[in-house]
């Protein structure tokens, strides 16, 4: 497939030439589908690529049987990390389903491909934003079909990736990271946001705001409570005993795993919480944990390793369920600044649209934080993602309805006022909704000789005159 526009979107670069001319002839082009390709087997290649250096580093460091048996091992290990940087889970024999996944490892291919999205752009010479989602095609169909080959080819007798959930993932997490980066690649944020319809625009500003609430606390959230353990996991790292090389691979480990705990102390604020095994919960009415695998990340937990722990909430943890509320409050405002309604009464309504869309998106990322690690006593881990979205909806939905009411009357209240102190306009007038009418006061005196004492005046006077709504039918 080929692309290709005469009236580039860009007014300069690659795209077209300065002052919006025509671009140049640049030779033959090659087919989209052609560059897609090529772009889908480059990023995966330096993906993989940085994964082999790390597991070398690991086997070497390391027993080899820690990694596989051989260089053979050695890159089969690095394909399933990719497999697992595309939260793909895994089948262990003997252990059950491991999908207990970490995000951050997803950030390397969703950087890779967004830097693929956006060479496909310029390489195929897309000027147009609306064959962008081509471009988005031509690089996610290759990447999910080599993201199947891929878990096929590292199935052992120990693990057995699924190729359909690998194909799924790698197509979906392609098709938004390139889309996103071609996109980009076209025009800059504030003109791509600009171009959304404006209800559908004041929706992802609001939802956003709120999100980026919610984030921010719960980032700070984790981080405090890491550096309070900071004796627990040291301990944990010193039981380990890891050495030099294996305690640089469990920091990078722990680092993949900080945006799952940022996602849980989003659940644990939204009120829910999570789970570290069954009949397990922490959130901020109180807390009750078993015993914990031995991982440092853990040690934030209210509760050392291998311990269990019952706790009560306390006035720090009550207090922090304001933090929804003040997220779908300030998600409201951003609404309304976004696109003001016309009307009083529509304004609430689009910022418990905006507070909904915030409460779907924290729900899907709490599925995909958490995970069962087997199908024993650690089946259950991680946030419910239905309950989280549950109660975010009704949270943040709320109060950014209340906010977004309030306002946009206070905008309505200003706008009226500004318009009553415009010069040449009377209070009066100023108040008056709808269309204004001009009657003549003598319209009737037509057909009539005019009295003497009451010349014609030299314009219309207008005052309002009231519309009766029509009879209902």
């Amino acid at each position: 497939m080929t692309v290709s526009s005469l009236r580039p979107l860009r007014g300069h670069g690659r795209g077209g030439t300065p002052g919006g001319a025509a671009p140049q002839d640049r030779g033959p082009q090659q087919p989209l589908a052609v560059t897609g390709a090529i772009a889908a087997c480059t990023a995966a290649g330096a993906g993989l690529a940085a994964l082999t250096l790390l597991a070398a580093i690991g086997w070497i460091a390391a027993p080899h049987a820690s990694v596989g048996s051989g260089l053979s091992g050695v890159l089969r290990t690095a394909i399933q990390l990719w497999l697992v940087g595309h939260h793909v889970s895994f089948e262990l024999r003997g252990t059950g389903r491991v999908g207990l996944l970490p995000l951050g490892l997803v950030l390397l291919p969703g950087a890779l491909l967004w830097r693929s999205g956006r060479w496909v752009v310029r390489t195929g010479q897309v000027e147009r934003l609306r064959h962008v989602g081509y471009a988005a095609l031509a690089l996610a169909l290759p990447y999910g079909l080599l993201a199947g080959a891929l878990a096929v080819a590292s199935r052992t007798a120990l693990s057995a990736p699924s190729p359909g959930q690998a194909a799924g993932a790698g197509f979906l997490l392609a098709l938004v990271a390139g889309g996103l980066g071609a996109a980009r690649a076209l025009a800059p944020w504030e003109r791509l946001i600009a171009l959304l319809p404006d209800r559908i625009r004041c929706l992802v500003v609001g939802a956003a705001g709120a999100l980026g609430v919610l984030a921010a606390t719960g980032a700070l959230l984790a981080c405090v409570s890491l550096v309070g353990h900071a004796d627990g996991f040291r301990l944990a790292s010193d039981e380990l005993s890891p050495g030099p090389v294996g305690s640089a691979l469990l920091l990078l480990a722990g680092l993949a795993y900080l945006p799952n705990a940022v996602v849980w102390a989003m659940a644990y604020v939204i009120g829910p919480g999570f789970a570290f095994g069954v009949g397990t919960v922490v959130a901020p009415a109180g807390s009750v944990i078993g015993p914990l695998p031995l991982f440092p990340m853990l040690a934030a937990l209210p509760t050392a390793p291998h311990a269990a722990h019952a706790g009560e909430p306390g006035p720090v943890s009550l207090a922090l369920l304001a933090i929804p509320y003040l997220a779908g409050a300030f998600g409201g405002l951003l609404t309304v600044r976004t696109a003001p309604s016309p009307t009083i009464e529509a304004a609430p309504l689009w910022g418990l649209a905006a507070g909904a869309a915030a409460g779907c998106v924290t729900g899907a990322l709490a599925v995909f934080s958490g995970g069962p690690l087997g199908t024993g006593r650690l089946a259950a881990i991680g946030p419910s993602g239905w309950q989280v979205a549950l109660v975010a909806t009704l949270e943040i939905g709320i109060a950014a309805a209340i906010t977004a009411g309030i306002a946009n009357w206070v905008l309505i209240r200003r706008r009226r006022a500004k318009r009553a102190a415009a010069p040449g306009v009377t209070p009066h007038h100023a108040e008056l909704a709808g269309h204004r009418i001009y009657v003549n006061p003598w319209a009737d005196d037509q057909d009539q000789q005019r009295p003497a004492d009451r010349p014609l005046p030299d314009a219309a006077t207008p005052f309002p005159v009231p519309i009766e709504p029509p009879p209902p039918a």
